[in-house]
Order: C-alpha cells, then structure tokens, then sequence
C-alpha cells in the first residue's frame, strides 16, 4: 500500500483511473485498503488536483460498487469450492457464514449497509457470503449501491474537509504554541522579579 500511495503522489493527475484500478483488485481478496485509497482520493482532490475533485469521487465509488460485485460474483459461481482456495478459507468459515446469512435474512440491506462501514476484511466477508448465499441480485444491486453510495460518500467527504482545513489548522496551532509560550515566559520572568523583590523587602 506505501508503494501504491507514493505512486499515486507522483501522477496526482491520473489517479483516479489509478485509484479505480486499485479499488477492482481489492475485489478478488487482494490486500489493497479500500479506506486508505478512498482517504488519500479526498487528499489529493483537496490538496493537489481541486479540478479532479469530481473525478476521484466517481472513481472512488465506481471502484468500490464493482469490487463488490466481483466479490459477490466470486462468492456466488464458486459456492462451497471458495474453501479450496486457502486465502478465501480465511477470510471466511461455514460458521460464519451460515451466521452471516441469517443476518442476511432477517435485514439484508442493514447488514450490508453496517458492514460498508467495517473494514479489516469485515466487508469482503459479507459480500462473499451474500453471493455463496445466493441473495438476489436486484436486491444486491440496490442494498449495495445505497450502502457504497452512503459509506464512501461519509468517509471522502469527512477527509476533504479535514484536509482542506489542514493549513489552516496548523496556521491556528502555530499561533496558539506562539501564546502559550509568552505566556511561559512572562510568567517566569513576573515569579523572578517577585521572589526578588519578596527577598529585597527581607
């Protein structure tokens, strides 16, 4: 991931067909941070290329909505076979999933749209097992591309603003250490010239 943000630095103008890219991969269980590049999507959006802000946020969501249908789709056409594969046998147990899809019956938008929010391979867990629990595909569809829409929508958007507000918030912190040490040293200067003066009047 060090590698991928420092090349998507470097070609700032181009990184939301990078950043799409890399958000597909993270479709077939590959260790690529959907949150990290959504993050650094509202950096660069914010800090570096404003003209692309627009730009990275489709790519962001359309990165992430068609992740998730590769994931469904893996999880729907392989079935019980995805536990042949060692790296999806540990990212999901037949435990968990019979538990997940009980999740799944009783509120299935709600368990995908809380689950957008939880990475750490919560996510792709939920998405393999709402396609090995066969869940229909309009209503994957629609339940996925609200909770996609709401999930990266929050998070770019929050990270935009706190970016943006960066200098300015550095600016305000400069000004506040510059205070608070004045005030230090007034303070010491006012204790030194009142302990010599309480030692004069002695």
């Amino acid at each position: 991931m060090e590698t991928l943000i420092h090349f998507l630095s470097d070609h700032a103008p181009h990184a939301h067909w990078l950043i799409f890219g890399a958000l597909l991969l993270s479709g077939f269980g590959l260790p690529v941070s959907e949150d990290l590049l959504i993050l650094f999507s509202a950096g660069i959006a914010s800090q570096i290329a404003p003209e692309n802000t627009a730009k990275l946020f489709l790519s962001v969501f359309l990165g992430c909505y068609l992740s998730d249908w590769i994931a469904y789709s893996i999880g729907r056409s392989l079935g019980p076979k995805l536990w042949n594969f060692r790296w999806f046998a540990k990212m999901i147990n037949p435990k968990r999933l019979e538990q997940i899809q009980k999740y799944y019956s009783k509120s299935g938008f709600w368990t995908l749209f809380v689950g957008r929010f939880i990475p750490f391979g919560v996510r792709n867990c939920l998405l393999l097992a709402a396609g090995m629990g066969r869940m229909n595909r309009g209503r994957f569809a629609l339940s996925d591309g609200i909770a996609c829409l709401c999930s990266n929508a929050t998070l770019f958007s929050l990270a935009f603003c706190l970016s943006k507000n960066t200098s300015a918030l550095l600016s305000t912190m400069k000004t506040a250490n510059i205070f608070l040490f004045s005030a230090f040293v007034v303070s010491i200067i006012g204790y030194l010239w009142y302990k010599n003066k309480k030692k004069a009047s002695i």
